[in-house]
């Protein structure tokens, strides 16, 4: 079952530069980085009070952030709706004829499985799935 917005992926060409707003600008500080190797990308997670906001650096050049950042340059890359149950929610989706990117969850920042459905099943969105915790 969707539980709400988990957060909002914003693909950036820097984290540290865009890091000063959110610090600075925002007053937010409650920010932790990681990698996410097998995505290829660098994640600065900012936790708010009610969701949190992803900044998505590239790793490399073929990493799907720098194809977007390539293509579309930087901004919003995805929205993210927290599930407490992927496995289930995938396959609910792929009955109901829903275009997925992932048909199995995978993992992703801040401990946690994920699949994105694709855009042409979500009126052009990027839409992530995600369930804290790992467990399918």
């Amino acid at each position: 079952m969707i539980q709400g917005i988990d957060h909002i992926g914003i693909a950036v060409r820097s984290i540290d530069e865009h890091l000063r707003f959110y610090r600075d600008t925002l007053g937010l500080n409650a920010v932790e980085i990681e990698t996410v190797e097998d995505q290829q990308v660098r994640v600065a997670v900012i936790q708010l009070e009610a969701g949190r906001i992803e900044l998505l650096e590239p790793t490399s050049d073929q990493s799907p952030i720098a194809v977007f950042l390539e293509r579309k340059g930087e901004g919003l890359h995805h929205l993210a709706l927290a599930t407490d149950s992927i496995g289930q929610q995938i396959a609910q989706l792929c009955e109901q004829g829903v275009r997925m990117i992932d048909e199995e969850p995978r993992h992703g920042a801040a401990e946690a499985l994920i699949a994105f459905i694709h855009p042409k099943s979500a009126g052009g969105v990027l839409t992530e799935l995600c369930q804290r915790g790992r467990k399918s």
